[in-house]
């Protein structure tokens, strides 16, 4: 390190130089935080004991920063492009090949050649910030004023240039149509968007008098800041809108641009503030990572020095992970995601019975769908003799999948295998606390014993219809042509088909409950789709609709329409993943097909009555068993996908599963029939000993 240190050659900026010193620095790994403190250490000792290394070191690092610009550093790095979210991902997947070239111009690009290993934030981040004080504070005593000056001088200009444009960006995005959109009060009243850059622009004009005549310190900037408090106010406000009205990728890409630039001009403001009056709760942020060499009542001075070591690591990471995908998507993903489970939720909400007479309408509405499986099934087999091109045959079988299901929800029958997936995003939404510490376990004991049973009286309503309507369709159709509908052979492979041991009948099974996850985020896409995109005016606007239908009908439609896109949505990609997959299995010699409980057990009744009832009673066990570990896989695989993906989208941490099964076990205990069967009127949670915390 010390030949390092001499080999500096102040007053050129030389990248080379800081290159070496920061390799001395770095750890062999980045998790290594002991070593890099301990490097760091040293240095500051060494730089003590030696006043002229020190002394070399600062105007090489004054002359570095007085020669770059700085604006686009606090206006680029850490904050999204205007370019929108596809723009900007094609924009990052480029870059992780082949980065941009570097200009010797920019101080964000020093960033680059000095800190280029992506992990370089890590072991920054993980030397105290009195460390990083003290070695600075040994640096800038060495340091010559002049040099110190220019360098200073140059830093805060490209501060109050970067806050301008950050300022500018904040009322351009403020005043985006689809923000307004969901917003209207910002139309109505005066924008806190257009009103913050006005403030701005006088505090700047101000600043710019004290540093050409000096005439007094601006005023401060707390009115600015309190424009800044409505613009978040009024980005909160459109994030819950975004609940009841949908929201959008670009939507939720613009909310995160416009925080993260509200978040950095605050960030500049305090730094760049020379009153001293600014309040502390903006920095709040900037001083999370400052250890006890900054407690709360520390002078403006150490809390400001604190804060620019803050910002300072903010930006390394921000500029180490700048080309990152995960990021981005994470950042401008949760909210769709959010919103998508909270339409399945909602939707899940009729999947739940209360009471007894409930769970007999279920069973009346899942033995309904069962008839119509049933005829599903046949139409595939008589498809299936077709003997059509793959392709050809992919699109017959999604087709009569998609409209026989499409023609289940219009009926309002159920499919007990649809419901997992929106009945987690229900109980997701059940374990919504702001700690995940204050949730009621016998509440949501009671809302699991609920889905439960709810799922397991429509699993009986479908198996209870679905199989003597194949078996009827199947004797009928010997009766009436003579022969059986599918062969003894054909018969003998169905039955293979759902053999849990002998086939790859449950990793179908577990494919088939991937689709059914896909189908129901799909169906919350559509449903928060249809709300963003106002789906009921725009289809109630088409006059030759209207004409045709009249006023009356038209309405009906519309809402419908809006109500329902989601489920008819859902259930026709359904449809088109049930038939295709097996297909695109056979094209690619891969082992993928799908295995459904309702489809599994027509088949059969179906093979039942092609070998002439002539099933040795071990081969009927193994099928009956086959089709019902079939369903359970389905909603076991559909209800773990979906409850995973809301927990994560509401950003849940749950840990109380074994008091939330013990819970679960205490209902069954108090009352087994009613733990099946629910009570004859709707129980009180009081009823229930608690246990909940």
């Amino acid at each position: 390190m010390l030949a390092t240190l001499e080999r500096i050659v102040p007053h050129t900026g030389r990248i080379d130089q800081l290159v070496d010193l920061v390799d001395k620095l770095r750890p062999r790994h980045p998790s290594q935080a002991g070593v890099t403190a301990a490097n760091v250490q040293a240095l500051t000792a060494l730089l003590k004991g030696n006043p002229d290394l020190a002394a070399r070191l600062g105007a090489s690092l004054c002359s570095l920063l007085a020669q770059r610009r700085h604006a686009s550093l606090y206006t680029d790095i850490g904050i999204l492009s205007n370019d929108g979210f596809v723009v900007e991902l094609k924009r990052r997947i480029a870059y992780r090949f082949l980065p941009p070239a570097l200009d010797d111009n920019y101080l964000s690009d020093a960033i680059d050649q000095v800190l280029f290993v992506d992990t370089d934030y890590r072991w920054i981040n993980a030397v105290p910030t009195a460390d990083w004080l003290a070695l600075f504070d040994v640096i800038a005593a060495a340091t010559p004023r002049e040099h110190a000056g220019a360098a200073r001088a140059t830093t805060v200009l490209g501060m109050l240039d970067a806050i301008r444009t950050l300022s500018c960006r904040v009322c351009a995005l403020g005043l985006e149509p689809r923000l307004i959109r969901s917003n209207p009060d910002i139309e109505t009243f005066d924008s806190p968007f257009l009103m913050q850059n006005i403030e701005v622009t006088h505090y700047l004009d101000g600043y710019a008098r004290m540093m050409a005549d000096g005439a007094g310190a601006p005023e401060d900037a707390r009115h600015l800041l309190v424009m800044l408090d409505q613009c978040d106010t009024a980005i909160i406000k459109i994030r819950k809108n975004a609940a009841s009205q949908g929201t959008s990728v670009a939507l939720t890409y613009l909310l995160v641009a416009l925080t993260q630039s509200i978040d950095r001009l605050r960030k500049l403001l305090f730094l760049v503030d020379v009153s001293g009056d600014l309040p502390s709760a903006p920095t709040v942020d900037l001083v999370a990572a400052a250890n006890e060499a900054t407690p709360p009542a520390a002078p403006p001075t150490s809390l400001r020095r604190a804060g620019a070591i803050t910002m300072v690591q903010e930006l390394v990471e921000a500029h180490n992970t700048k080309y990152e995908v995960r990021g981005l998507v994470a950042d401008n993903i949760d909210l769709l995601a959010r919103n998508v489970t909270e339409n399945a939720s909602r939707t899940g909400e009729h999947y739940i019975a209360e009471s007894r007479a409930e769970l007999w309408h279920m069973f009346l509405s899942s033995a309904g769908a069962g008839v119509v499986v049933g005829c599903m099934a046949l139409f595939k087999t008589l498809l299936a003799y077709l003997r059509s091109a793959p392709l050809v045959e992919a699109f017959l079988f999604s087709m009569n999948y998609s409209l026989g299901f499409m023609l289940i929800h219009v009926m309002h029958l159920t499919i007990a295998t649809k419901q997992p997936a929106m009945t987690a995003a229900r109980i997701a939404a059940g374990l919504s606390s702001k700690d995940g510490r204050h949730i009621d376990l016998d509440t949501m004991a009671e809302l699991i014993n609920k889905v439960f049973r709810t799922q397991c009286v429509a699993v009986l309503g479908n198996l209870a219809t679905v199989m003597p309507v194949a078996w009827a369709i199947a004797m009928l159709w010997h009766s009436v042509s003579g022969a059986h509908l599918v062969s003894p052979d054909k018969a003998l492979h169905l039955l293979h088909d759902i053999d849990p041991l002998h086939s790859l009948a449950l990793l179908y099974a577990a494919i088939a409950g991937v689709c059914l996850f896909v189908a129901g985020l799909i169906s919350g896409y559509y449903d928060n789709k249809a709300l963003y995109t106002r789906m009921a005016r725009r289809v109630g606007q088409l006059r030759g609709l209207g004409r045709l239908l009249g006023e009356q009908r038209l309405a009906r439609l519309a809402g419908y329409v809006e109500n329902n896109l989601g489920g008819l949505m859902g259930n026709f990609y359904f449809g088109i993943l049930l038939g295709s997959i097996g297909t695109l299995g056979y094209l690619l010699g891969l082992p993928l097909d799908i295995r459904h409980v309702t489809f599994s057990a027509a088949n059969f009744s179906t093979a039942l009555v092609a070998l002439d009832h002539r099933v040795s009673w071990q081969l009927a066990a193994t099928s009956v068993a086959g089709f019902l570990a079939i369903g359970a896989v389905n909603l076991l695989v559909s209800f773990s996908l979906a409850l995973w993906v809301a927990l994560r989208a509401r950003k849940i941490g749950f840990e109380h599963g074994l008091r939330l099964l013990r819970a679960i076990g205490r209902r069954f205990l108090a009352a087994p029939l009613d733990f099946f069967i629910g009570p004859p009127q709707q129980a009180s949670v009081t009823d229930i000993p608690k246990g909940s915390t």
